[in-house]
């Protein structure tokens, strides 16, 4: 027999990310030969147990790990659906792929560019995107005028928002840098964080960029398409 963690069965199966799958689970809508599953610590026979989620069969076989690089357009969202009929990063998958359920890890809000990743591994998006691990994210940014060195020494301080005191953030002057003038590397994933903490200070942000998630980087891929990670960024991305 062959017994895990109903958590890890959904995540492996591509369901969706380990903060998702726990929430699915206690609000009632995963099932287990028929009864609805009351703790995602319940374990499984992944040859013998009958799982749905949502009324799905789920598919407990292991199946292979895809992790893909994708360089967002402006105006596309970091979702797997939207109500509104809005593009969103899943119809950037390459259609050889489309097969495999996969989620963006953590956001880029739609007004941004650049990297975001796809997978299918749920405990790789789990550790990418947590605070606790504080990954670096590094971004590109224009803003509408120089900073000012006050307000520079306070973003590698910590910008006071209402959500509470960002972490301290590397920012350094950029040239040559196709109009982007300062590269922004930080440590957590708040909504609209970089956007935030420059407006907080009184700057707008003309464009944002996002070109490095820990150890993958978007690298010269174009607007809009997609690679495969290479063997070396799957191994280091499961090893963080």
């Amino acid at each position: 027999m062959t017994k895990i963690s109903l958590l890890k069965a959904l995540i492996a199966a591509g369901f969706g990310s380990r903060r998702k799958m726990a929430s699915a689970i206690k609000e009632g809508r995963v099932k287990v030969n028929g009864d609805t599953a009351s703790a995602f610590s319940h374990t499984i026979d992944i040859n013998q147990d009958r799982v749905q989620f949502d009324g799905v069969e789920v598919g407990l076989q292991a199946k292979p790990k895809v992790y893909l690089a994708l360089n967002k357009p402006a105006g596309v969202l970091s979702t797997t659906s939207d109500d509104r009929g809005r593009k969103t990063v899943l119809d950037f998958i390459p259609p050889y792929l489309r097969s495999i359920k996969m989620f963006p890890v953590g956001r880029l809000d739609k007004d941004s560019t650049g990297l975001v990743l796809l997978t299918n591994d749920g405990d790789a998006a789990f550790r990418l995107s947590h605070p606790r691990f504080e990954h670096e994210k590094e971004y590109l940014v224009d803003l509408d005028r120089i900073l000012d060195d006050p307000d520079l020494a306070q973003l590698r301080k910590g910008v006071e928002l209402n959500d509470g005191c960002t972490r301290p953030a590397k920012v350094v002057a950029m040239q040559d840098s196709n109009n982007f003038t300062y590269s922004v590397i930080i440590h957590e994933g708040k909504n609209h964080i970089v956007r935030r903490m420059f407006a907080r200070l009184g700057y707008i942000v003309v464009k944002l960029k996002r070109i490095r998630i820990a150890c993958v980087n978007l690298g010269d891929l174009s607007l809009g398409q997609t690679r495969l990670l290479e063997q070396e960024e799957v191994r280091r991305l499961q090893e963080l």
